[in-house]
């Protein structure tokens, strides 16, 4: 697998892959607490090892750990790399249609319990799971294989995934039901319509929660409350709007929804550690070698 990702990844940051929803993420130094955004994916990572901090929660996931998210999270990322080890991960985008699909078959069976569902799970990476990612890796080294062979094969890892070691919970959680169903279709709502003025007793009356409960099983899902991960997500759109776009700090402020620039400034240092200006000339430094069809995956999985 890391011979394959060396070919396929071969310069820091992002590579697309030769499917859609499929992309590869090479890094060659450690990186500290970095906020990042995830879509719902699954993430695998062949060489080196990252950390997600979630609250008060780690995620480990590396060679021996793949990680699930069931819905969109904001979180810290920790990576441990070096130019002779560089971090190497594919990052696979969940397909809910063939998700919902393949939970419809799963209950339908027996012997496939139900756990708590979670919006971010690290979990073993078993030898099944192992053989399906190496066979993914060598189909998208060419063109038809990546056309014919691969779109099976990401099936086949979504199903592993649902069966594995916690896939109950992880089953739980992209079944989107209950409480979490809820949360999920507000989680939505934000990410089509963040730049809006979002209200959380309007989103909590939406999903049909009043907003005492809507507050527990956001912060339950989320690890965070709902005006944090509104803001959360405008800030790390406009980050990718200034270094994709090359737009001004006050023109992705009000993109994203701000009515203040001092405001927007002090919120983007307060989350990145850094001013706008400066957190853009280092992520540009870093994406440097990178053409922009791979900078524009930047708020994506990390």
């Amino acid at each position: 697998m890391v011979e394959l990702l060396y070919r396929l990844a071969p310069h820091e940051g992002y590579t697309q892959s030769l499917l859609d929803g499929v992309r590869f993420l090479r890094s060659n130094r450690p990186l500290k607490h970095t906020p990042v955004l995830y879509e719902p994916s699954i993430v695998i990572v062949c060489q080196g090892r990252k950390r997600g901090y979630l609250g008060d929660e780690v995620y480990l996931y590396d060679a021996q750990h793949y990680l699930v998210l069931s819905v969109p999270l904001p979180f810290s990322s920790e990576t441990e790399a070096s130019p002779e080890e560089p971090m190497l991960a594919m990052a696979i985008r969940l397909d809910m249609a063939v998700v919902a699909d393949l939970v419809l078959i799963l209950d339908q069976s027996s012997g496939h319990s139900i756990g708590a569902p979670r919006g971010m799970i690290s979990t073993p990476l078993g030898e099944p799971m192992a053989d399906a990612t190496l066979r993914l890796l060598d189909a998208l080294t060419s063109p038809i294989d990546a056309r014919i062979l691969a779109p099976a094969i990401v099936r086949e890892i979504c199903y592993r995934v649902l069966i594995g070691e916690q896939g109950g919970s992880v089953r739980a959680a992209l079944a989107h039901q209950g409480q979490f169903g809820r949360i999920a279709k507000a989680l939505r709502r934000i990410h089509a319509d963040y730049a809006e003025t979002l209200e959380v007793a309007r989103l909590a009356g939406e999903v049909g929660m009043s907003a005492p409960a809507f507050h527990v099983h956001f912060k339950a899902v989320t690890r965070t409350s709902p005006i944090q991960y509104i803001k959360s997500t405008r800030l790390h759109h406009a980050r990718l709007m200034m270094v994709r776009d090359g737009l001004t700090a006050a023109a992705a402020a009000a993109q994203v929804g701000y009515e203040s620039p001092s405001q927007f400034s002090r919120e983007f240092k307060r989350f990145f550690g850094r001013p706008p200006g400066e957190e853009v000339r280092e992520m540009k430094s870093t994406l440097a070698l990178l053409p922009p069809t791979q900078v524009a995956g930047l708020a994506q999985p990390h």
